[in-house]
């Protein structure tokens, strides 16, 4: 398996095509790569079609996957506020790579019957084990959730990563790359199966504060009840005993950690999957989440801020770094929130930088999105204010 990675941007969208394409074949050695990933900033604007059309041409056999998108990850480098076009490659040889294009109508249909996915694909039932998803939603017209439930509910072992475009200011003007078509609607993806380990890395950029908690009393998104006692008043009680850093980012950024798995004697990060806090009633008590909740999960409250999100990211890496048996990582693909980069850190290519810092000069590509898709404690989920993290080496180097 071998990786290449650029990042271009010359003052036509054509004569980027052409400088990524050279840059690719010169870090492959002339060898035609199986899948090519290519990230348009809007600001690089011209003639979609060109992309897939010169794509097909150059690399014929290669399966195409991408998007506008603004903000754009290449050669380890983060632009977003400026014309680029990122494009990634891999080689990967006794790798199968289906593309795929749902319409938004599609989508409702495969969440009623998720075995539509292996007619699509044409698989057997029962190959799930073995098939890796890259997944590209238009976020106008396309249910993220329904789509990743159904492809869950098919294929409940296989890594799904990705996000969201978000190169589209209003429904009808997204850009989706699939193979040699260009799409403005619904969901574009690739499963990958055979001489492939996917590994996938969630940094949700938060910190747990206070402790874990039992919901005792909840409906819906509606949390009554922490610990038998209204919701309200055990976050407030939480927030007199925070430090005033905290405190003071807890007046901005405060969000909940659902557990996604019950009767831990402890938590560790990634454990939680983070949902906002949408509405606070002190009043009744109540606390409103951006998730539906349960009695009896266990949820922990935690916060964000730039310093948070750098620690988080470093710890999943670390953790990810020392777990690796066999082959290092090949490639990476990024799919990162638009609320990060230069945003929340005030400086550019600071996830890509930590990536290489942990795994090495990493090829890595990707995008800035809309909402970001990874797995949580074997779930996928969309997530918010995070970076999602594709991670390739061959099943045989194990």
């Amino acid at each position: 398996m071998k990786w290449a990675s650029t990042l271009c941007a010359q003052p036509t969208l054509a004569a980027s095509i052409e400088e990524a394409i050279e840059g690719i074949d010169d870090q492959l050695d002339g060898e035609p790569p199986d899948l090519v990933t290519v990230f348009i900033d809007p600001q690089q604007h011209g003639q979609y079609y060109l992309v897939s059309e010169t794509l097909k041409q150059r690399f014929p056999h290669a399966e195409v996957l991408g998007c506008v998108a603004g903000g754009v990850v290449g050669a380890g480098l983060e632009v977003e506020d400026s014309p680029a076009l990122a494009m990634s490659a891999a080689v990967m040889p006794a790798v199968a790579i289906t593309p795929f294009h749902l319409e938004p109508a599609e989508v409702e249909a495969f969440e009623l019957d998720p075995d539509l996915w292996y007619e699509r694909l044409n698989l057997d039932s029962g190959d799930d084990a073995d098939v890796s998803f890259l997944v590209i939603p238009d976020p106008f017209t396309c249910d993220a959730k329904a789509l990743l439930g159904s492809l869950d509910a098919a294929f409940h072992s296989s890594p799904k990563v990705g996000g969201l475009a978000s190169g589209a200011q209003q429904p009808g003007s997204s850009v989706l790359f699939i193979d040699d078509q260009v799409h403005s609607a619904g969901a574009v993806g690739l499963a990958l199966r055979g001489d492939l380990t996917m590994d996938t890395i969630v940094a949700q950029g938060c910190k747990p504060i206070g402790e874990p908690l039992f919901i005792t009393w909840a409906k819906d998104n509606r949390i009554y009840q922490l610990e038998g006692r209204k919701a309200s008043q055990v976050l407030a009680e939480l927030f007199e005993t925070l430090p005033p850093t905290d405190q003071e980012t807890a007046r901005y950024s405060l969000f909940l950690g659902i557990a996604m798995e019950g009767g831990r004697p402890a938590y560790e990060h990634g454990d939680f999957l983070i949902r906002n806090l949408i509405g606070l009633d002190p009043e009744s008590g109540v606390i409103a989440i951006g998730e539906s909740l349960e009695n009896g999960q266990v949820v922990q409250f935690h916060l964000r801020d730039a310093t948070t999100s750098a620690l988080d990211l470093r710890t999943m890496l670390a953790r990810y770094r020392t777990s690796l048996s066999g082959g290092a990582p090949q490639g990476a693909l990024l799919f990162s929130c638009l609320g990060r980069g230069k945003q929340l850190y005030g400086e550019a290519h600071h996830d890509s930088r930590v990536i290489m810092d942990h795994l090495g000069d990493l090829p890595i590509g990707g995008f800035f999105c809309n909402g970001e898709i990874g797995p949580i404690a074997g779930r996928s989920y969309l997530h918010g204010y995070t970076s999602a993290i594709a991670l390739f080496r061959p099943k045989s180097a194990h």
